[in-house]
């Protein structure tokens, strides 16, 4: 069916695979700085996170893409003989893909965290003060994990993008499943059947990523549910 570009394929969907779970790991370290930045009683920090997010989310992934990628090549090219390095340097693309959707991501995430954070009752937190508890622990014992039960329909939604962005790292050369394609496509002239096959592989990775999270929601929404009830 795929007349032999199957494996090539494959390779390919590893990669986005790869480029996906890294990215997002990325963008929950962001997530977490950016939402910290925002809840900040300083406030040009809390300024400082706020144009992170506004910004990030206001331009479109592809002109943040090609801007990181090219620009940003373009930039360490400038910098290196300033500092004795005359090599021309060439800018990975799994690297500056894995850069780009976490720094773009990170930005969604720190809203999605935002929220979740806010919708905790204010009393959870002194509580755990009154307690003992430091703030350290009262952010990690208390207010995360409560956190997360509340960001998990936010974050998959985010997870489900930021999938489905992977595609276009492919414009700056990155050979995942998309670029296979089109090569087997451009070879073979039978661009339909190339495309539906790596439509089909992304249907499969957001359908198994959506029974994982709601296996992990049901998890952190055992205690709550059955207090409800």
């Amino acid at each position: 069916m795929l007349k032999g570009y199957g494996a090539v394929i494959l390779d390919g969907a590893w990669l986005t695979l790869q480029l996906a779970l890294s990215s997002m790991a990325l963008a929950i370290v962001l997530g977490l700085i950016g939402v910290s930045l925002r809840l900040s009683p300083v406030r040009w920090l809390a300024w400082l996170g706020d144009l992170y997010s506004t910004v990030i989310r206001g331009i479109p992934d592809l002109v943040l893409i090609l801007l990181i990628f090219y620009g940003g090549q373009d930039l360490l090219n400038r910098v290196g003989p300033m500092l004795g390095y005359d090599d021309y340097i060439d800018l990975n693309p799994l690297a500056a893909g894995i850069g780009t959707l976490g720094f773009i991501f990170g930005a969604y995430l720190s809203e999605t965290f935002r929220g979740a954070f806010m919708a905790i009752p204010k009393g959870q937190a002194e509580a755990g003060m009154a307690y003992g508890m430091s703030r350290f622990q009262v952010f990690f014992r208390v207010l995360v994990p409560q956190m997360i039960r509340l960001a998990i329909p936010g974050f998959t939604n985010n997870w489900l993008v930021l999938t489905k962005a992977t595609a276009l790292i492919s414009v700056v050369g990155l050979q995942d499943m998309m670029f296979k394609a089109k090569q087997a496509a451009d070879a073979t002239r039978e661009p339909f059947t190339f495309f539906l096959a790596v439509a089909a592989m992304y249907l499969v990775l957001t359908s198994v990523s959506l029974l994982a999270l709601r296996q992990l929601e049901k998890r952190y929404s055992v205690g709550v549910r059955a207090a409800d009830l």
